[in-house]
């Protein structure tokens, strides 16, 4: 079993026992997209271009890689995980304002009511499989009544999901509280771990290897100089839909064709699901908030989704920028908000940022052998390399492995 928790030192791996077919040694390098010469946008990143970029966001992740071969419901393979997003690290005694936009429906984000009439953010953001949900809103509850039982129980944990049955044992509920305390103990600032972690682990997008993905954007100081960062859990897509840099390269990426892809079996071929976190210190609203998460739907557009009928396409916002204290007697709160005349610029901060964090999910995805011998592979960066050069958008790393 390989369960990885990421951690400010790096990633802790423990291993004990081998694993069959996942990713050839020739393949251990992966390179983000800008680490590929694709650049996105005209807005610079942040030192880390990840959502922690945004002072006070902490991001923890277990990961979960045992067994192989035939599924064998409740054992496995398993391909899964979960990712922890914090506002703040006091989230739990002092929220943020926050506000969530289904751009389709098909998937599950809880708490999200609570989010919408009350504005407040006062949990961690907690994204993981379908089948987890459940265990994973339990296993935050029972963290939550174990070491903040001054938090009351005014709100819901917020925990979402997306679909990751064709690599993993969905069925066999793998992410439990050990699983989600390490997450959430774990979380830290700076950089952050993408593809094939987390949540993401077994996810699939694009027909390609996929999983978690970040990205940050800085504001120029005569826009206001705010911070806008991105995370998200990618499983959604068909290969002749990817779109990169206004490139159409999944067209003439037809191989190698991957076994495993991000559709239940019911689906019949339908597009999969993304969770995207936006999160921003601009002083902001939750109306505003709510207008900001509407962008990240036309970043998620610009890789060539079009959020079909079965997608899962959930957004959740939250900014920094005022703390909403959980207890004490104040009637009023001496908040801040940004005027509408200068949202413009974070609006297109937000569509270049989603953008980017999704190819970053892609590009750093390794390929993945699951359950029955289902196999996701990671996008071949020489042929993309190719591509790119026929469209006129060379890669720096066109010869990376």
């Amino acid at each position: 079993m390989i369960i990885s928790r990421l951690s400010v030192v790096g990633c802790l791996i423990a291993i004990t026992s081998g694993l069959a077919a996942q990713t050839p040694a020739k393949n251990d390098v992966r390179h983000r997209a800008r680490e590929l010469g694709i650049v996105i946008g005209k807005y610079p990143t942040g030192h880390w271009n990840a959502i922690t970029d945004v002072a006070g966001v902490l991001v923890g992740q277990t990961t979960i890689i045992r067994g192989s071969g035939q599924l064998k419901v409740g054992t496995g393979p398993v391909r899964t995980g979960v990712t922890a997003v914090f506002a703040r690290k006091d989230v739990w005694s002092n929220g943020v304002f926050a506000a969530t936009f289904v751009l389709n429906g098909d998937g599950e984000m809880t708490g999200t009511h609570w989010i919408r009439d009350l504005e407040t953010l006062n949990y961690p953001i907690m994204l993981t499989n379908t089948g987890s949900v459940g265990g994973v809103m339990d296993a935050v509850t029972q963290y939550t009544a174990a070491k903040h039982p001054e938090h009351q129980w005014d709100y819901l944990p917020v925990v979402a999901e997306t679909f990751d049955g064709s690599l993993n044992d969905i069925q066999g509920r793998h992410v439990q509280y050990s699983e989600v305390a390490a997450a959430l103990d774990s979380a830290h600032d700076g950089p952050v771990e993408e593809g094939n972690v987390g949540g993401g682990t077994g996810m699939v997008c694009f027909e390609f290897k996929c999983g978690i993905g970040t990205a940050s954007r800085q504001l120029p100081a005569n826009e206001g100089g705010y911070k806008i960062g991105i995370l998200v859990q990618a499983n959604f897509g068909e290969r002749e839909q990817l779109i990169i840099a206004g490139v159409p390269a999944g067209g003439e990426l037809k191989e190698p064709v991957s076994t495993a892809s991000n559709r239940t079996p019911a689906e019949n071929g339908k597009e999969g699901s993304i969770i995207i976190v936006v999160a921003t210190d601009a002083p902001v609203s939750s109306v505003q908030l709510e207008r900001i998460a509407r962008r990240a739907g036309l970043g998620l557009a610009r890789t060539g989704s079009t959020s079909g009928n079965s997608s899962g396409d959930l957004i959740i916002s939250f900014s920094t920028a005022n703390v909403i204290p959980l207890s004490g007697s104040e009637k009023e709160l001496n908040v801040r908000f940004l005027t509408t005349d200068h949202i413009e610029p974070i609006f297109q901060a937000t569509v270049e940022a989603t953008e980017e964090a999704i190819l970053n999910a892609l590009t750093m995805g390794k390929t993945m052998e699951g359950i029955n011998g289902n196999v996701a592979y990671q996008i071949p960066y020489d042929r993309l390399a190719a591509i790119m050069a026929k469209y006129g958008r060379p890669l720096t790393v066109s010869s990376a492995p």
